[in-house]
């Protein structure tokens, strides 16, 4: 692929000066420097205007590229010297626009948080308990006591920055000679080099442990609900504070009850002989059973309210209720004296006696026979 004329990459004529060609290439470095351009052309097009002013404003190879362009193998272009180190970049960003975004890496530092899900049964998660649970986390390695020497040995200056963590490093600009500070290769940012490393941890200075954390889960958290646990996460850096802690919790189903946000629900059987003649049942709760009396007459799939017998609300705002939906249930093997009881009953009450409602309801169901 032929390159393009530098001139036409900087948007300029041959008779450019000096200070025209600053200026486009200022323009120019920032509409496509990639830390500002995210288009997926941006990082090539800040190539190509680097390599262009490269030449152009260094007079001896704009007065070789004005005689032989692109041809000449001679002028440099496109070696080491023109496309320079990319990551550099940050540096003319840092020009530019101040560098104010580099981070000092031996600034104190939060540690990462964590995330634990523990598994509630039903009535734990309603009265809440008191628990322990062992999180694998980082701590510093009782060994070299966390710096990472083996023992018997220290850590040792770096020889590289001279324990500053940063190096100096000096570029020509069209600003004139600007010193730039990056963080040192050899020692990461931390001013130690350690030669020989503890066997324990890798010269990590961190290993990983479980650690036992007493939970108190609150009474009425809900299933997918959090808690934060302050200062349980990962240790921080250079002094920094450690991370915090979710514990997120995985209520399991009850056999009997249904839950929905404060209030729980359950069905509960009736005979015919309840239903028809009314009767005080016993219904279990969340805290024992309670008395619940059934009116004559009562429906199947009525439901009945017990207030403040469902869960206490996790904020203190207080307690949900109990619904108790009945169901009647049909008697399966019945004798012939049954039998015949059902019928004398049947033949008794004639379909006279079947209330307004359940009129409503066959004359629906007559209807939907009907196609109506």
């Amino acid at each position: 692929m032929s390159k393009r004329d530098l001139y036409e990459v900087l948007g300029l004529d041959q008779n450019a000066s000096v200070d025209e060609i600053k200026k486009a290439y200022r323009k120019l470095a920032r509409q496509y420097h990639p830390d500002v351009n995210k288009a997926d052309d941006a990082e090539e097009k800040f190539k190509e205007v680097k390599d262009a002013y490269d030449t152009l404003s260094d007079p001896q190879k704009k007065a070789h590229y004005d005689q032989f362009g692109h041809a000449d193998p001679n002028q440099g272009f496109g070696g080491a010297g023109a496309q320079g180190d990319f990551g550099g970049f940050g540096d003319i960003f840092d020009m530019f626009f101040g560098g104010g975004g580099r981070r000092d890496p031996n600034a104190p530092r939060q540690g990462a948080d964590l995330q634990f899900t523990m598994s509630l049964q039903f009535k734990e998660a309603v009265f809440g308990k008191d628990t322990d649970i062992e999180i694998p986390r980082e701590e510093d390695c009782q060994t070299c006591g966390g710096d990472g020497a083996k023992p018997g040995t220290s850590p040792e200056t770096c020889t590289k920055c001279g324990g500053s963590g940063q190096l100096n490093i000096e570029q020509n600009t069209p600003f004139g000679r600007v010193v730039n500070r990056r963080v040192c290769d050899r020692c990461q940012g931390t001013g130690q080099t350690v030669e020989e490393k503890c066997t324990n941890c890798g010269g990590n200075g961190k290993i990983r442990k479980n650690k036992k954390i007493n939970i108190r889960v609150p009474a009425g958290v809900d299933h997918g609900q959090q808690i934060r646990v302050a200062g349980q996460g990962e240790p921080g850096t250079n002094g920094g504070p450690p991370g915090d802690l979710y514990v997120v919790f995985n209520v399991r189903p009850h056999e009997f009850f249904d839950r929905d946000g404060d209030d729980i629900y359950c069905e509960m059987p009736l005979t015919f002989s309840q239903a028809a003649l009314g009767d005080e049942i016993e219904v279990p709760t969340l805290k024992g059973k309670v008395k619940l009396k059934i009116p004559a007459g009562t429906q199947t799939g009525t439901n009945f309210r017990l207030r403040s017998k469902g869960v206490p609300n996790v904020h203190g705002r207080g307690q949900g209720d109990q619904h108790v939906k009945v169901r009647l249930v049909t008697p399966k093997n019945l004798n012939e004296k049954q039998k015949d009881l059902i019928r004398e009953f049947s033949e008794l009450s004639g379909e006279d006696q079947i209330d307004e409602q359940n009129t409503n309801f066959f004359d629906k169901v007559k209807r939907a026979f009907r196609g109506d």
